[in-house]
């Protein structure tokens, strides 16, 4: 029976690596599957050996605390490869630790497959130049990812970006709108400050600020907050008590809140790409420790911290980074963009040049294809 490792960290990885394996099953209907990841995975069939998506951090030193840990799960995987000998390797995301696996891969001659690859596009074509070095096929879900992979020589496909085919509302706007009380002739304001409890505590009080702002200048305007699973609906109410806004906390449909909103504050992040397939307007905004802030500084090599903006190589849509992010500061360029209809009409043709480049729908499925090839089992 065909073997096939899998290896996911963040809750994110874990998803997008069940949903690849639900169609690798379609195309082989005997397969086998150990790896590490977490309940996505496992409910997909996959023996995990360890779950790590609770661990999930930002930023360098953050994850400096998960080293000792790590390496002990990379020995793990090593006795592993030797003694299960799987056929392919499919590696989502998770790039620090997912590059040392790959090279843990390359020692046992085990071909492996990266899917949400290291971010060599941002980090400076070093991380391009190891894959290629370990032989390792590059799944690409970005135009110019796929270009820095190919430069830097490796093995690269560029499959799309499997958002294209996740984006999708659970609910009408109608019924979403009558479900959750909302009036279509007010401006909707959406705040997305994150799914990590770091990003809540960085952003969560510039956006409220923000809102106390932005609703001095409008009379009818509501404000919709979805809350993620991981996310304390109890914590969010207690930060909302000291201002005076009356916000509605929405359990998960956070696209239903982006396809009806007029403007989105945002954490820099996959909402802002998610975002961008409804062309909903948006502020993104960006706050991590200084430390971590200054060593990505030196070695981030991008003018943009937003996807859109990268990818669509300008500044579509404002962001602000760290000591800008204030509620001042927010509300002026919500307020701004809010008071241009000719900006927004602008910023949602821009989005949508920039949904074009990333591809089209069945990314997930020339993932699945791409990994049994890869692994000569199809």
């Amino acid at each position: 029976m065909p073997k096939i490792m899998v290896i996911a960290g963040e809750v994110s990885g874990d998803m997008h690596a069940a949903k690849v394996i639900k169609e690798m099953k379609k195309l082989h209907s005997n397969l086998e599957f150990i790896g590490i990841g977490g309940r996505r995975m496992e409910s997909e069939g996959v023996e995990l050996i360890y779950d790590p998506t609770k661990l999930s951090t930002i930023g360098f030193i953050e994850a400096i605390k998960h080293l000792k840990l790590a390496y002990k799960i990379l020995n793990k995987l090593d006795k592993a490869m030797k003694e299960e000998k799987p056929d392919v390797i499919l590696l989502v995301d998770y790039s620090g630790f997912n590059m040392k696996v790959a090279k843990i891969a390359h020692k046992h001659r085990i071909p492996a497959v990266n899917y949400f690859a290291p971010s060599a596009w941002v980090w400076g074509k070093g991380r391009a130049k190891t894959m290629a070095k370990r032989q390792v096929k590059i799944a690409s879900v970005f135009p110019m990812e796929e270009k820095v992979y190919r430069q830097a020589g490796a093995d690269v496909e560029f499959v799309g970006h499997p958002i294209l085919d996740l984006v999708e509302p659970e609910l009408s706007k109608d019924k979403f709108q009558e479900s959750y009380d909302i009036n279509s002739d007010n401006r909707i304001i959406g705040l997305l400050p994150g799914s990590r409890q770091q990003e809540i505590e960085g952003l969560l009080t510039p956006m409220l600020e923000a809102a106390q702002e932005i609703k001095k200048s409008y009379e009818n305007i509501q404000f919709l907050l979805p809350l993620a699973d991981s996310i304390s609906r109890e914590d969010i109410k207690e930060r909302i008590e000291s201002y005076n806004l009356d916000i509605n906390l929405i359990a998960g449909h956070s696209y239903e809140v982006m396809e009806i909103a007029d403007l989105l504050l945002v954490a820099s992040g996959t909402a802002t790409l998610e975002a961008t397939c409804f062309q909903t307007p948006m502020v993104i905004v960006y706050k991590t420790s200084k430390t971590t802030y200054w060593l990505g500084k030196l070695l981030v090599k991008l003018p943009y911290i937003g996807l859109p903006n990268i990818i669509a190589e300008d500044e579509i849509v404002p962001e602000l980074l760290q000591d800008e992010v204030t509620g001042q500061r927010i509300a002026k360029e919500a307020i701004a963009i809010l008071n241009s209809p000719k900006r927004v009409e602008r910023i949602k043709a821009e989005l949508r040049d920039v949904v074009v480049k990333l591809g089209e729908s069945g990314a997930t499925k020339r993932v699945a294809s791409l990994v049994l090839s890869t692994g000569g089992i199809i």
